[in-house]
């Protein structure tokens, strides 16, 4: 994200201590609420090797991150924990902190709208950041999966919602068609936030199964009808060209 206009520049190493710090943060808070299985950690830190080494790839390191990078990093290093989280979320040591994890990924998702507004507002948008955001997304909507699955809430059939984006990309090294660049999409942003409510909702105490089960096929319904859409779009723009 090209923030060469921005009145205060720092260096991407500077950016990435502040998000260490935040992650020793992060890690605090969730041992002292959720007292989380000793592979919480690994898991977490791993999450945040991974960003770490692809950022430090993809984004060069004479130019200043930006702030709505920032505030991408700094949801990222939540999600991280959100994510690691996930598959302990079921033991029966976290007591009521279900509503603390849900609270947790309710600021992950207004900080989802807050990094694309700041890049609108300060004209930074950039592919980098929009890829940067998109993946997240994606991981964070694979957790939240994970959770309901921990909490039985849901089948095994509900990790589709999270692995779907993954099965696109890998559908993109065999069908080259399905790597070209997408349109922007206010459908494709509603499936979206509308996956990670429901997923939100479903974790909930108080939502009965039944409701929790139906709203997330109606999710996974939705997510298949906008995937196809996209496909179709590509594979026909392909074939037109």
């Amino acid at each position: 994200m090209d923030s060469r206009s921005s009145r205060l520049t720092l260096s991407l190493s500077a950016d990435i201590a502040s998000a260490a710090v935040w992650l020793a943060m992060m890690c605090a808070l969730i041992n002292a609420l959720f007292r989380p299985d000793l592979a919480f950690y690994p898991i977490i830190i791993a999450l945040s090797a991974i960003c770490v080494a692809l950022i430090n790839y993809y984004w060069p390191a004479n130019l200043d991150f930006g702030w709505a990078n920032r505030i991408t990093l700094f949801r990222g290093v939540l999600v991280f924990a959100l994510v690691a989280l996930a598959p302990f979320i079921g033991d029966p040591a976290a007591g009521n902190s279900l509503w603390v994890y849900v609270s947790l990924s309710v600021v992950a998702l207004v900080l989802d709208g807050v990094d694309g507004y700041v890049a609108r507002m300060t004209n930074t948008e950039s592919q980098f950041g929009a890829r940067f955001d998109m993946e997240l997304d994606a991981l964070f909507i694979f957790g939240l999966c994970l959770a309901v699955l921990a909490l039985d809430r849901a089948g095994f059939w509900v990790l589709a919602l999270g692995l779907m984006r993954y099965g696109f990309l890998a559908a993109g090294w065999v069908w080259p068609a399905l790597r070209e660049p997408l349109p922007d999409s206010q459908r494709r942003k509603t499936v979206c936030v509308w996956q990670l409510v429901t997923l939100m909702v479903a974790i909930l105490p108080v939502t009965p199964n039944a409701f929790a089960q139906g709203s997330l096929a109606l999710a996974l319904v939705l997510l298949c009808y906008s995937f196809g859409t996209d496909i179709r779009w590509l594979l026909l723009t392909r074939r037109s060209s």
